[in-house]
C-alpha cells in the first residue's frame, strides 16, 4: 500500500509574537514493514529547517522565526510505503513468558519497563489492573490481545474531553478520552502489571469507507507496541480494537507522547494562541515521481490557502477619523 499524506497545522495568536522556536515530528519512519519515500515541510512565515535524528531515530525537524508574526503555519506532506507485515499467530509457545524473560534480561529496554511522565501507575490505575484481572496468565500475546480488547469496551472515545497534557487519571476517572488517553493507560498497565516493555508510537491511520474506527480521520493517531519473543515489536491500538497493520503509518517512537509531539515550541510575546489541525491520509496507486508534484485535492487546497492568508488587520482610519480622534485627545 501506499499513501499520501498532508498534515497541517496553524497556530493563530491574538497579538503579533516577536519569534517563534519550534521542533515537529511529522517524518514517517522507514522501518519494520515501512519506508518513507517523499518529505517535505512547509513553514509559513519562510524560514531554514534543520533537522535530526533522535535516539530513537525519529526525525526530528526544527526552526526559528524571528521578527514580528500573527500565525505561524505548518504543511508537511509525505508519500509512505507499506508492505505487509508478519502474520500474528493467535497464540505463543507455553515458555513465552521465560523467552521475554530472557530477552529483557540480555537486552537494554529499561526505557521502556519503567514509568515515564505520562504512563506512571497510580491508585486509579491499581484499580483498574484489579478490575481487569490483569497478570501473567497463558502467554503475553494473548494477554495483551485481551487488554487491548477490554480497554476499547470500557472506555468511550470522546474528542476534546481530555488535554494533551492530561495525566491518566482523567481518562480513569471518567472512562473516557481519545487515543492519547487510551495508549498512555494500556501502557502503564503493560509495564507495572505484566512486566512486558511498551513504547508509545504516534502516527496516522488510514480510515476506508469499509473501516469502522473510533478515531477521528483528520487528526493523528496513537497506538502501543509491545515486545514479544519472536515477534519483536507488535502494535495494539486500543481505541480502535485492532493489531497495528498496513492502514497504520508511524511517524515517531518514546515512552509517551512528551516524548514525541507532533509540534513542539515556544514563543517571544504577549499572547494568546489558537491551534488548528487537519490531517489528511488517502491511498495512492503507485509510487509517485520524486520530482513530480503530488496531487492536492481542492478542499484541501483551499484550506491550505485559508490557513496561510495572513490574518485580517483593521482598516486604516480616514482623515475624518484621525482629526477627530485628535479633537478628543486635547
Amino acid at each position: 500500500m501506499y499513501y499520501s499524506i498532508r498534515h497541517l497545522t496553524k497556530f493563530l495568536y491574538s497579538n503579533s509574537v516577536s519569534e517563534s522556536m519550534m521542533e515537529t515530528r511529522m517524518h514517517p519512519r522507514s522501518d519494520q514493514n515501512q519506508r518513507c519515500l517523499t518529505f517535505h515541510l512547509s513553514v509559513s512565515p519562510r524560514c531554514r529547517v534543520f533537522s535530526y535524528r533522535d535516539h530513537l531515530a525519529n526525525h526530528v525537524h526544527h526552526f526559528d522565526i524571528p521578527g514580528q508574526h500573527g500565525q505561524l503555519v505548518i504543511v508537511a506532506e509525505s508519500l509512505v510505503e507499506i508492505q505487509p507485515g508478519h502474520q500474528i499467530p493467535a497464540f505463543l509457545a507455553p515458555d513465552a513468558w521465560v523467552e521475554l524473560d530472557n530477552m529483557i534480561a540480555h537486552g537494554d529496554y529499561s526505557e521502556m519497563l519503567f514509568p515515564s511522565e505520562f504512563a506512571a501507575p497510580t491508585p486509579a490505575l491499581d484499580l483498574l489492573a484489579n478490575e481487569l484481572d490483569i497478570c501473567r496468565r497463558d502467554d503475553p500475546l494473548l494477554v495483551l490481545q485481551q487488554l487491548n480488547e477490554q480497554i476499547y469496551h470500557l472506555f468511550d472515545y470522546v474528542p476534546q474531553s481530555t488535554k494533551v497534557d492530561s495525566p491518566i487519571d482523567v481518562a480513569l476517572s471518567s472512562r473516557m478520552g481519545v487515543c492519547q488517553d487510551f495508549a498512555h493507560i494500556m501502557i502503564t498497565l503493560v509495564r507495572s502489571k505484566l512486566r512486558i516493555p511498551c513504547r508509545y508510537v504516534s502516527g496516522y491511520l488510514y480510515h476506508g469507507q469499509s473501516d469502522h474506527d473510533r478515531s477521528a480521520n483528520s487528526a493523528t493517531h496513537a497506538w502501543v507496541e509491545a515486545l514479544l519473543p519472536q515477534l519483536g515489536w507488535v502494535g495494539f491500538d486500543p481505541t480502535n480494537w485492532l493489531v497495528a497493520g498496513d492502514r497504520h503509518i508511524r511517524t515517531a517512537i518514546g515512552r509517551d507522547y512528551a516524548d514525541v509531539p507532533p509540534t513542539h515550541g515556544i514563543f517571544r510575546g504577549r499572547a494568546a494562541s489558537e491551534l488548528t489541525v487537519a490531517v489528511r491520509v488517502t491511498p495512492s496507486q503507485g509510487v509517485t515521481i520524486l520530482d513530480q508534484e503530488l496531487p492536492v485535492p481542492e478542499d484541501w487546497s483551499t484550506l491550505v490557502e485559508k490557513a496561510t492568508a495572513l490574518p485580517e488587520q483593521p482598516p486604516l482610519p480616514t482623515r475624518q477619523q484621525q482629526m477627530a480622534q485628535q479633537q478628543q485627545q486635547q
